[in-house]
């Protein structure tokens, strides 16, 4: 490959990919858009620096402006949490999860969360599946009893099911709750109340719903009987993409332990930067960007279903967050694969995602009965309840009426124009997808 040319051409996808952003709807539900004040956080000269340590312990000069940074991160990230420890120094979610796996588990311990077709997250799964938990820490998983109708953890079947191992001396170490897939609160004060009975431990991936926690809304997993709340910080929480640990004071050294030197050394301080930035806006504009969440949420489920679309939870409200999961097997298309692609030609981006009872059904996870959907990017965008039932039209086009998702396209390409900067910030002179020429 000639280098210059390569060059170039790097940069030229960079730039079609910002291009592309702006013309689409993009509802990811794990995934947003951070501010222009984020964004010129993450091309500090603090991407080139390194500090391993607890601000004031580092291992490296020159991090006293770091140090600082660091600290105002914590202290607005337990403003806003309530929590008595902040760690922000995990570099994902995944990692949050491995260093609360290294504080409270031992390999060969067994925990229990939720499967994957359940809404699990691969880190929690087996090892069979090359799961985190399973293949990483060495643990044994459980999984909790599920509700299929009400999307959500089965606390009677599953206390039976606590009971039955434990007659077994099959002990639970460590109950993880938390989803990927996450509509509805989890029973985190009934699990707590077993766990203690059995001296157990109970962690939560916020990961998802982080952003709603903080405003104070969907539930308080820390006052409900969590010992540990992991998370990572770019979904419904609006900053980079990194991972924080929230917890209690006696348990403050050994997370420290268990993430420096256990399993990070540099945390990536650019994106520490830009959480910093995050933090301060969400502290600001986060619970009206929460409550529009919600609201979006739900009315882009009651549309989707008003338009023929089999959105699970529908007696329920749909969701209680910024997620929505739609079962597609009835439309023409026949499964979330399909789905996916064809909204994507539609401009509208969504993924694929497995069914609770799909696995049950010989389904697989390439074609899923579903699609996983979420608002908090164009509720980021400023988008509203109105705008919900336009997207609910575009996607009832595309995926029940058969129409030409190219076609679509270009109506959403003109709907798009409306929603180009970032809401809930402090400034807003940079258009939300606009691509930032250095060179």
């Amino acid at each position: 490959m000639d280098a210059r040319e390569t060059y170039k051409r790097v940069f030229q996808l960079l730039r079609e990919h910002h291009d592309f952003f702006s013309r689409c709807i993009p509802l990811i539900a794990s995934e947003n858009v951070t501010s222009p004040a984020v964004r010129e956080a993450l091309i500090s000269d603090f991407g080139h620096r390194y500090a391993e340590g607890w601000p004031g312990e580092r291992v490296y000069a020159g991090c006293r402006y770091i140090d600082e940074v660091e600290i105002i991160a914590i202290e607005l990230a337990k403003e806003i949490f309530r929590a008595e420890f902040v760690d922000v120094r995990p570099i994902s979610g995944v990692c949050a999860n491995l260093v609360m796996y290294t504080a409270f588990t031992e390999p060969g311990d067994r925990i229990m969360a939720l499967s994957i077709p359940d809404g699990g997250h691969i880190s929690m799964a087996r090892k069979g599946l090359w799961g985190t938990a399973g293949a990483v820490h060495g643990l044994r998983v459980q999984y909790f009893e599920y509700d299929d109708e009400n999307l959500n953890i089965d606390i009677d079947a599953t206390i039976k099911k606590i009971r039955r191992l434990e007659g077994e001396g099959k002990h639970i170490k460590l109950y993880l709750l938390g989803a990927s897939v996450f509509p509805f609160p989890h029973p985190v004060k009934e699990i707590s109340e077993i766990a203690a009975e059995y001296g157990a431990k109970v962690a939560y991936d916020a990961a998802h719903v982080a952003g709603l926690i903080g405003a104070g809304l969907f539930q308080d997993p820390l006052r409900e009987g969590a010992d540990c709340v992991q998370m990572s910080t770019h979904k419904t929480l609006f900053g980079p993409q990194r991972g924080m640990i929230l917890s209690w004071e006696r348990y403050a050294e050994r997370l420290k332990r268990a993430l420096f030197p256990a399993n990070v050394s540099n945390h990536h301080l650019h994106t520490l930067a830009g959480l910093a930035v995050a933090l301060c806006e969400f502290k600001e504009f986060g619970r009206a960007y929460a409550r529009q969440v919600v609201r979006n949420a739900k009315a882009l489920g009651q549309a989707l279903y008003e338009r023929g679309f089999k959105v699970l939870g529908e007696s329920l409200g749909f969701t209680e967050s910024h997620v929505l999961l739609v079962d597609v097997v009835d439309t023409p298309l026949r499964n979330g694969f399909r789905v996916e692609k064809t909204l994507e030609k539609a401009g509208i981006i969504v993924n694929r995602n497995l069914l609770p009872y799909d696995v049950k059904k010989g389904r697989h996870y390439r074609e899923p009965g579903g699609i996983r959907l979420g608002v908090s990017e164009v509720t980021r965008l400023g988008m509203k309840e109105t705008e919900m039932e336009e997207i609910a039209e575009f996607m009832k086009r595309a995926v029940i009426d058969g129409e030409n998702p190219e076609n679509i396209s270009r109506e959403v390409e003109e709907f798009r124009k409306e929603y180009q900067h970032c809401h809930y910030c402090f400034e807003r002179a940079v258009e939300a997808y606009r691509y930032i020429k250095l060179r």
